[in-house]
């Protein structure tokens, strides 16, 4: 089968991202300009920071999460002004809608920038614009999601929730869910359950990174003590038979990275990404970028990956771009609209693939 044919069909396809943290979109061409802009003095004792090409090298060699999570810190020093954010997520979203994203749900880590003196307002006012933006000139509908960092004790996450500037973003409803991302081991959900109890009772919606390095325990630990109704990541499902059974029954959706898999050593090749096992296990399933800038890829490159390793049929596609939207938080209609583009999609497609 031709490359070229499949990578446009899998372009057409109406995706839904749902695990992208905007930080993670911060480029080092952005990250280089942003620092200068703003006077911010990257590493000197770091080689890898001599110029965007060598940190691109150095991005390619990542051995862990956390080894990522250092890069991914030092990167966000660079954010100070709210057009810095308007900007980043920008960038994002051009990259989004020429992939043929038409709804993102997107991460951000408040704690990363409130802890080095940069106003949550100031993230959100950036944020914010640029997903009025990308809905007003692109078409993609949006949802931001702020997601509390694992590693850093509980007490600090549940202040910072209930500080008066966060607590209004919720319930004007510009910031509509909570995430839980960062360092996975030796953090495990049930340390944030009255966080997640509290954002439960202002109607927010609410997912957690679990079981991408950490074992199944964390997955079920995420379900039953958080109340989550979505698991980002969640690769180590299938070493659960019973659990995966009943995510697959309950249509809990699971927010795969494969590109990121790899990178972060979590698999060694896209192949060992269980995405054969999910479909057949009947989990409903997205695919996602994480964090393209540090991973090398953006959602449709992680599609093609995908479809490279696993030689998807137009059925098995369908499926999960059709899990991708019926799992997603944004309304009923708009759910209808995108059913109803990618049912154009296939059927302008049929034959010809």
């Amino acid at each position: 089968m031709p490359a070229h044919p499949i990578r446009e069909f899998l372009r057409c396809l109406p995706k839904c991202e749902h695990h992208i943290h905007l930080e993670g979109a911060l480029t080092p061409d952005v990250l280089f300009s942003l620092a200068a802009k703003n006077q911010i003095t990257l590493p000197q004792n770091d080689e890898a920071f001599e110029s965007p090409t060598s940190l691109i090298e150095r991005y390619k060699r990542f051995t862990s999460l956390d080894d990522f999570l250092h890069y991914y810190y030092i990167g966000m020093s660079a954010l100070v002004t709210a057009s810095d954010f308007e900007d980043l997520a920008w960038d994002y979203f051009q990259h989004a809608s020429a992939d043929g994203v038409a709804h993102a749900e997107v991460f951000f880590d408040p704690q990363a920038h409130t802890t080095r003196g940069i106003k949550y307002t100031t993230v959100v006012e950036g944020f914010g614009k640029a997903c009025k933006r990308a809905e007003k000139e692109l078409g993609i509908t949006t949802l931001l999601t702020s997601c509390f960092l694992r590693h850093l004790p509980p007490k600090d996450c549940l202040e910072i929730f209930e500080d008066e500037e966060v607590q209004k973003s919720y319930k004007s409803g510009v910031v509509r869910a909570i995430g839980l991302d960062s360092s996975e081991k030796d953090f495990p959900p049930e340390n944030f359950t009255e966080l997640y109890r509290k954002a439960k009772d202002l109607g927010l919606k609410l997912t957690a990174h679990a079981g991408e390095e950490a074992p199944a325990s964390y997955i079920s630990s995420a379900l039953h003590n958080l109340g989550v109704t979505r698991i980002d990541h969640g690769i180590q499902l299938i070493n659960d038979p019973q659990l995966m059974k009943k995510i697959a029954l309950d249509k809990t959706m699971l927010t795969v990275c494969p590109l990121s898999n790899v990178v972060l050593r979590c698999v060694d090749t896209i192949k060992d990404v269980p995405i054969r096992k999910l479909l057949d296990a009947g989990v409903q399933f997205s695919i996602n970028s994480d964090d393209p800038a540090y991973f090398g890829g953006y959602i449709l490159d992680n599609y093609v990956a995908v479809h490279e390793a696993f030689d998807l049929n137009v059925k098995e596609w369908e499926s999960i771009v059709k899990a991708g939207i019926e799992g997603s938080w944004c309304s009923a209609e708009r759910k209808d609209e995108l059913l109803q583009r990618l049912h154009r999609v296939l059927a302008e497609w049929k034959g010809k693939i």
